[in-house]
């Protein structure tokens, strides 16, 4: 499966998360919103707590795990993002989180390998 762009991966990723999320009873709430301090890949409810995801999706292992990217300044940025949307969002109150979903891509027309860490930034 190629992709070629980043933005392609990064798409295919994202869409890749959001069933992951679905077929595991979250509900999408927004996808790719845009903040002063970056952008919101996918938020989701999961009950009553309002979870935001990172995703990160490598197409090989050239570049380490996909979970590596998370820096301490991504970490930050999502952070602030997260507040940033709850203040343009008050019916948004009660728990939050930020979770990363990471997506490897498989050869050989294997699956892609998903990994999910709840609660990853705090």
């Amino acid at each position: 499966m190629a992709h070629g762009t980043r933005r392609g991966i990064g798409g295919w990723g994202e869409n890749l998360a959001r069933d992951y999320l679905a077929r595991r009873g979250y509900h999408l709430i927004d996808q790719n919103v845009r903040t002063p301090y970056g952008e919101i890949d996918l938020i989701a409810a999961e009950g009553q707590v309002l979870v935001f995801v990172e995703v990160k999706t490598r197409s090989s292992g050239a570049f380490g795990l996909p979970e590596e990217a998370i820096t301490p300044e991504k970490r930050r940025h999502l952070l602030e993002a997260a507040q940033a949307y709850l203040q343009e969002h008050p019916e948004h109150e009660g728990d939050w989180r930020i979770d990363v979903i990471a997506i490897q891509q498989q050869g050989d027309g294997q699956p892609p390998q998903v990994t999910h860490f709840e609660n990853a930034v705090t």
